[in-house]
């Protein structure tokens, strides 16, 4: 009984920093920022960290934070202050954000010759903006800690994800109306602080085009 008291004292005074994972460890010392230190009602809820993502694999293995650059950063916090005006008990919840090329390619490697391959960047051309950590997939909890209705589930890769064709999903009935404007307001919220939306994915965001991504800042190996 001594000995176990010896260790949970022990644990609690292990510094911050060597608790942390290997991987966010890596994250900080490139740069990127914890998003839950920046801004604590931002919800976190990373879907790579369990099976149920369209890959049916745990990709983030020791990565439970969500970490972005800070100039994303900045822009997600902007949307999170956006959305409380609009509606007080809303707050924002992010499922992924910066992102390891290593797990890319494992993403890759599921969709590489199959009709998915559009909904995930080649890291052999240089990935996409998680890439980057200047990306977020996100939604909106209501007041009840619940996301609100969008027509698919985060994560999903098909027709009914895609921002370009609502109307028509509304019309022939595979998307409610409220769904639609739900979605709505996700990007109105986003594009106000700065983000820029993605056809394919409702969810999605990027702060800046790929261009510029790879002309000033860097990739996370």
């Amino acid at each position: 009984m001594k000995h176990l008291f010896y260790l949970l004292i022990t644990f609690w005074f292990i510094p911050l920093a060597a608790q942390q994972s290997q991987t966010a460890r890596h994250m900080e010392n490139l740069g990127f920022v914890n998003i839950a230190e920046a801004d604590s009602t931002i919800a976190i809820d990373l879907m790579y960290t369990r099976a149920d993502n369209f890959t049916g694999r745990v990709l983030y293995e020791d990565l439970h934070e969500a970490y972005l650059h800070p100039d994303a950063l900045k822009g997600l916090l902007r949307a999170q202050q956006e959305l409380k005006k609009r509606h007080p008990r809303y707050r924002l919840i992010v499922y992924d954000a910066a992102r390891p090329m290593s797990v890319q390619q494992k993403m890759w490697n599921v969709v590489k010759g199959t009709s998915k391959y559009i909904y995930v960047s080649n890291p052999a051309r240089g990935g996409g903006l998680h890439n980057y950590g200047l990306a977020v997939d996100i939604s909106i909890l209501d007041e009840a800690g619940v996301p609100l209705p969008m027509g698919t589930k985060v994560d999903y890769l098909g027709p009914e994800a895609h921002i370009t064709n609502e109307a028509a999903l509304v019309q022939s009935g595979k998307m409610t109306k409220q769904e639609q404007e739900n979605r709505q307001l996700l990007r109105t919220i986003m594009r106000a602080a700065g983000f820029r939306t993605l056809p394919s994915e409702w969810w999605h965001f990027n702060w800046c085009s790929r261009q510029e991504a790879k002309q000033k800042y860097r990739v996370i190996p």
